[in-house]
């Protein structure tokens, strides 16, 4: 085998491994602050080490891993101060985006959309953290894909990562689940049925003001804790 052909098989496995590695942080299976141990991690997902290496270094570069002197990787732990500053651009990318869709999403992406809603209010409604994690992905997919701005997509993406870190504390807020679905209801209604980019950015603001209200309430309650 050559060295191309090589290269070509190890990057989807490197993939994997990092999209293993993402949904694990997120779902909290490993918490913040938690060595990852290459050891364990090649164990886990049955690779080498190489891909391991290869794969935090990837999640390092998104924040999700932070490489500590004389320790070795292991998962960041965000400040209250980091989360503010990432909703923050969140919601501006987010708004950006729900109006960008409202203008250009093709008549086949807005029917999506509407279809990756019912997704979402179903996912809601299992009460199953990862299925509700995954549906949400499927929407916000969607959503950034009818922008017809692939940086926006880029950027936000990289944004949500992290922000996935704190939805477990948002989700943790009496009444939260409800809220969030009306929210997304309004936003697809906006975006993807009236074409209203004004009445899109303000749901999509709303939406993610909301999430870090809720975010930030369950964070102060800890550190006060």
């Amino acid at each position: 085998m050559t060295i191309d052909a090589i290269r070509r098989t190890a990057a989807p496995l490197r993939t994997e491994v990092v999209n293993a590695l993402r949904r694990a942080i997120v779902a909290q299976e490993f918490v913040p602050g938690e060595r990852l141990v290459e050891t364990v991690m090649c164990e886990k997902y049955s690779v080498s080490r190489t891909v391991v290496r290869e794969a935090l270094r990837q999640l390092e570069s998104e924040g999700l891993v932070t490489m500590v002197p004389n320790r070795g990787p292991e998962v960041a732990t965000l400040s209250i101060h980091d989360a503010e500053s990432l909703y923050e651009v969140r919601r501006a990318l987010e708004s950006l985006a729900g109006s960008l869709f409202a203008e250009r999403a093709t008549d086949a992406q807005c029917t999506e959309l509407v279809a990756r809603l019912s997704e979402v209010k179903g996912a809601v409604a299992s009460g199953d953290p990862e299925q509700r994690l995954a549906a949400k992905d499927r929407y916000y997919d969607v959503l950034l894909e009818g922008t017809g701005n692939a940086e926006i997509a880029r950027m936000l993406r990289s944004v949500n990562a992290r922000t996935q870190m704190l939805r477990t504390l948002s989700l943790a807020a009496p009444g939260r689940d409800a809220r969030t679905v009306a929210e997304i209801t309004r936003i697809t209604a906006a975006a993807a049925v009236n074409r209203d980019p004004n009445e899109a950015r303000e749901a999509c603001e709303e939406h993610v003001r909301n999430a870090a209200e809720a975010a930030l309430g369950e964070m102060r309650k800890l550190h006060a804790g």
